[in-house]
């Protein structure tokens, strides 16, 4: 991913410049709920709401989620990865994009522009009817949250993890499915970037990344493949993973980069524009 792009996806690589301060544990962060029209917490499916576990603070010290609810006792977990993976955000303005969305940065008002991708509404809905849902970004909650208020619109996502549940490791955001309190066994990840699967490179199934291809069939593809997993024949995924040839061993590496946190390219991105100015 080019710096150039101005994407506002997630990040997956070591700093570049000082960026926002990610907050302690439990922290929480003000959310900018304009771009979601002032929905009220009850109508959105967020844990931030009401007096459940706040989404940016593990559940307790060796679990990043709490216990599974009774409505998907019996269910496999599934975590999807947001920005490039169900989405793509730009802080340039873009020919096509779903919705746009406020975010404030040292400051300043960033207009983060939102496309997603081709079939994602019916791709959520179906994962939904058979998927304990987790929505697990290595971005940050003050653009990531409100992204998702508008994103699910069939209400289904059950969980939301942002970039201070994620473990750095050598420059890197890694997701661990061992610390979200389900069995290993039991969850998969979707995820365009290696990185962030590289503790659990056989619980994860990579997805291309996708930015503006509208002509895109990848998460209808992939509706197939999850309804199979979903089957509670289905005992082990990491075997059933292993057997359909989709998991596949990962190196994390420090050589290789992304295109940073989303922050620094939004300061890039308002550098260019003062330039242009």
């Amino acid at each position: 991913m080019a710096p150039s792009s101005g994407a506002a996806g997630d990040s997956t690589s070591g700093n570049k410049k000082p960026s926002l301060a990610i907050p302690k544990v439990g922290g929480g962060l003000a959310l900018n709920t304009a771009a979601a029209g002032e929905l009220p917490r009850d109508l959105i499916n967020s844990p931030r709401g009401g007096g459940g576990p706040k989404a940016t603070a593990p559940y307790r010290d060796d679990a990043l989620l709490p216990p599974i609810s009774p409505r998907k006792e019996g269910t496999k977990c599934l975590v999807l990865d947001l920005d490039e993976t169900l989405v793509h955000s730009s802080f340039k303005p873009v020919d096509r994009c779903d919705f746009i969305v406020p975010v404030e940065i040292e400051g300043r008002v960033h207009q983060v522009y939102v496309a997603k991708r081709p079939f994602v509404d019916d791709f959520m809905k179906r994962m939904g009817e058979l998927y304990e849902i987790v929505v697990f970004t290595a971005s940050l909650a003050k653009y990531a949250d409100p992204v998702l208020d508008l994103l699910d619109v069939h209400k289904v996502v059950d969980h939301r993890l942002f970039r201070e549940s994620c473990s750095c490791f050598k420059g890197s955001y890694v997701k661990d499915m061992g610390r979200m309190g389900r069995e290993l066994n039991k969850i998969m990840i979707l995820d365009n970037s290696p990185h962030s699967y590289a503790f659990n490179p056989e619980n994860a199934i990579p997805c291309e990344s996708w930015f503006n291809d509208y002509e895109d069939t990848e998460l209808r593809e992939l509706t197939g493949i999850f309804e199979q997993l979903a089957d509670p024949a289905v005992d082990d995924v990491m075997v059933a993973l292993e057997k359909m040839k989709i998991s596949a061993p990962v190196s994390l590496s420090t050589d290789e980069s992304d295109s940073g946190s989303y922050e620094e390219r939004a300061a890039e991105t308002g550098s260019d524009q003062e330039e242009e100015d």
